[in-house]
C-alpha cells in the first residue's frame, strides 16, 4: 500500500507538492446510482418534474462541481480541466424494495501533474444530489448508493480499473 501523502512528518494535513511531476494526460471515470420509485423515474423520463428537465440540470451541476472541486475538498489541487462528460442510464430492474434507478457516469480530463479522480467523484455525487433535490417532493425515500471510482488513467501509476488486480 502507498504511504499517505496528505500528512506531513508531524501528522499535519498538507497539500501534496506536485511541482516535480510531469504534465501528462489524466482521465478519471466515476459513477453512482440513485434508487427511486418507478413513478419518479417515469416522470423524469417524460419531463414531468415541476422543477424542469432533471437530467439537463444534473448534467450542468456535475460540470460545475468538477470545476469547483478544490473549493470543497481542502487538499485538492486546482486543475485546468480540459473536459467533463456526464451520462445517465436508466436501471429498470427493480431491487428488493421495488426501486428502479439512474446510474450517472462522470468522466473528467486534464493535462496536469496530478489526477482528476476527485473531480470525477464530485461530479457524479453532485449529479445524484441534484436529481434528489429536483425529485424529492414526490419521492423523499430515494437513496444514493455506490458512488465510486471506476477508472483512472495517467501519471506514473498508469491505468487503474475497478475489478482488476
Amino acid at each position: 500500500m502507498d504511504e499517505l501523502t496528505h500528512f506531513s512528518a508531524d501528522g499535519r494535513a498538507r497539500m501534496v507538492d506536485v511541482s516535480d511531476k510531469a504534465n501528462t494526460q489524466r482521465v478519471a471515470i466515476a459513477s453512482g446510482v440513485i434508487r427511486m420509485m418507478p413513478a419518479t423515474l417515469e416522470r423524469i423520463r417524460t419531463g414531468k418534474i415541476a422543477k424542469g428537465n432533471v437530467l439537463a440540470v444534473a448534467d450542468v451541476a456535475a460540470v460545475m462541481a468538477a470545476k469547483r472541486t478544490p473549493d470543497m475538498i481542502p487538499m485538492c489541487h486546482s486543475l485546468p480541466l480540459t473536459g467533463v462528460e456526464v451520462s445517465f442510464a436508466e436501471i429498470n430492474d427493480a431491487d428488493a424494495s421495488g426501486c428502479v434507478g439512474l446510474r450517472v457516469t462522470a468522466t473528467t480530463k486534464c493535462v496536469g501533474q496530478t489526477g482528476v479522480e476527485m473531480e470525477a467523484l464530485c461530479a457524479a455525487s453532485t449529479a445524484l444530489l441534484t436529481v434528489y433535490d429536483m425529485c424529492k417532493a414526490m419521492d423523499r425515500g430515494m437513496r444514493i448508493e455506490h458512488v465510486q471510482l471506476e477508472e483512472k488513467r495517467g501519471g506514473k501509476s498508469g491505468v487503474w480499473r475497478r475489478g482488476e488486480a
